[in-house]
């Protein structure tokens, strides 16, 4: 997963018609992606998961091969689940340090169950 920090991403370029910043409450099946690279999901507070189910439709279901990237109120403790869930980059709050969070992904090796990025459970693919 990409990391970036707040001072680095200030959102799409104003024009650029290959970003999608989807709504919250906006259903991600019926999101038109023609020409779409990277989606933005939004997190307006921590609790708040809508994003999750968001982006794991449109990985799975809608086959979205591009950038799903999280913004808004993204903490490092949910880095991980957000790209089994789907997400490829992060933009993270101006308080959190780049370092701390990439070490999250350090402290996990691997996983049992399948998500988004692999669809297959741990078993099934090391015999593949």
């Amino acid at each position: 997963m990409q990391i970036l920090t707040h001072s680095a991403y200030a959102g799409p370029a104003e024009g650029d018609t290959s970003v999608l910043v989807l709504a919250n409450d906006a259903n991600a099946l019926e999101a038109n992606l023609d020409g779409i690279t990277q989606v933005d999901l939004h997190f307006p507070n921590f609790t708040d998961g809508r994003a999750f189910s968001q982006a794991y439709l449109l990985r799975r279901r809608r086959g979205f091969s591009g950038d799903i990237r999280a913004t808004g109120d993204v903490l490092i403790d949910q880095l991980v689940q957000m790209e089994r869930t789907g997400f490829s980059s992060a933009v993270l709050r101006a308080d959190v340090d780049a370092a701390d969070a990439q070490r999250q992904f350090e402290r996990f090796g691997g996983y049992y169950q399948a998500d988004a990025v692999h669809t297959k459970p741990h078993f099934a693919e090391e015999q593949a």
